[in-house]
């Protein structure tokens, strides 16, 4: 039988078997996500295709999960962030600290981010002076520039221009946001600070929408989770392996593609299963050289897997745009093998660019934290990395 253990501190050590996982699945979801909308921009529609050949069939389908891909991020995201929260809960300044490791984490790769859908958006003649207005309906406005900024894309502002995976950011910035007074409100000592908490919960729930707080629930799985440890055999792990895969293939076929309250509890069902299989990796790995292979991919692909996932639109307009001035193709064909090759390189100048573009942005992500926490924090004492 198995023997579920809840553990003090959430288990963040790399030499654990969840710990590459993590890396392998950040990075392979925010590739996937990429290769999905790709695909999406660059080919027609699979149901407008007359009589689809097989490898369009292939690509259409491989491609077909970007949105599990997202519900992956939402997971991963309670369990890395909502875990090390909870780590440092008692140690001194957390809640500022938290709040500097936040922005700081969303803003280093957004404001270069955002300059660049400008530059882009001047690029391919989609800016002019009315676009770049304060309307909220805009979006290039400055409303919206700085409204994505907080995480009010799909609230008040659209996504900043047009970079419509940013809707997620809206998800993951409030989920930022609510989790802290959530665990005020078990943790503090005084009522006063605990209703303080609930009128802040509150008002964040009138204001966002509802699928944002319904998916919140599944950020909070992943939290939660990360202070469960399931020690079992070999065989039960392969079994919730196989039933993580095979629910995935399952909601790709058969559930609903989108993240909406209607497709909210088949996306509930994936996750239970896969925090369950999380929680049953939670030990030491031996290592091996094809291991520690897995491992170092992971974590190359998982450190720019934000860059990639919030730039890979404005690129794709660059290289559609360039695509269509020399050779003059608006779409790629799926019956012409040629533009499967021409999709293929395509894809790697996307994975590419935003390697390049962490390189000087996301990578610096520490220092700037560090930088902050020195500015904000150092003159009421100890500054803590």
């Amino acid at each position: 039988m198995p023997k579920i253990t809840i553990l003090p501190k959430t288990n963040l050590q790399e030499d654990c078997w969840h710990s590459m996982l993590i890396s392998l699945l950040r990075g392979l979801a925010a590739l996937m996500v990429a290769a999905a909308h790709l695909r999406a921009l660059v080919y027609p529609g699979f149901g407008t295709v007359v009589k689809p050949p097989l490898l369009f069939q292939g690509l259409a389908f491989s491609t077909g999960f970007a949105y599990l891909a997202v519900i992956v991020f939402f997971v991963l995201s309670g369990w890395l962030v909502g875990g090390s929260f909870l780590n440092k809960l008692d140690s001194d300044r957390a809640f500022q600290n938290y709040a500097i490791d936040r922005i700081s984490r969303l803003w280093v790769v957004l404001v270069p981010t955002f300059l660049i859908v400008l530059l882009v958006g001047a690029a391919v003649g989609v800016l002019d002076g009315a676009r770049l207005s304060f309307s909220t309906s805009e979006p290039y406005s400055v409303s919206a520039f700085f409204g994505n900024m907080i995480g009010l894309q799909t609230i008040i502002v659209p996504p900043f221009g047009g970079n419509f995976p940013l809707w997620s950011l809206a998800n993951e910035t409030w989920y930022y946001v609510l989790f802290p007074p959530m665990v005020v409100v078990f943790r503090s000592r005084t009522i006063a600070t605990r209703a303080v908490a609930l009128l802040a919960i509150g008002a964040i729930i009138h204001f966002v929408h509802s699928a944002i707080l319904l998916y919140f629930s599944i950020w909070l799985l992943g939290a939660a989770f990360s202070r469960i440890k399931i020690e079992a055999g070999p065989a039960l792990r392969w079994v919730l392996l196989l039933l993580f895969v095979g629910s995935a293939v399952l909601i790709r076929m058969k559930g609903k593609t989108d993240v909406t309250p209607d497709g909210y509890p088949q996306y509930l069902v994936f996750s239970l299963i896969f925090v369950l299989f999380l929680s049953s990796m939670q030990f030491k790995r031996r290592p091996t050289p094809i291991l520690d292979w897995l491992d170092r991919t992971g974590r190359f692909f998982a450190n720019f897997s934000f860059t990639l996932y919030v730039l890979h639109v404005p690129l794709i307009a660059v290289m559609g745009n360039v695509l269509l001035s020399m050779s003059g193709i608006t779409q790629l064909s799926p019956y012409t093998l040629s533009h499967y090759l021409l999709y293929a390189a395509m894809y790697l100048i996307l994975v590419g660019g935003a390697y390049s573009f962490y390189l000087p942005f996301e990578s610096n992500t520490p220092r700037v934290r560090q930088w902050l926490k020195t500015q904000f924090l150092a003159r009421v004492g100890t500054v803590r990395p």
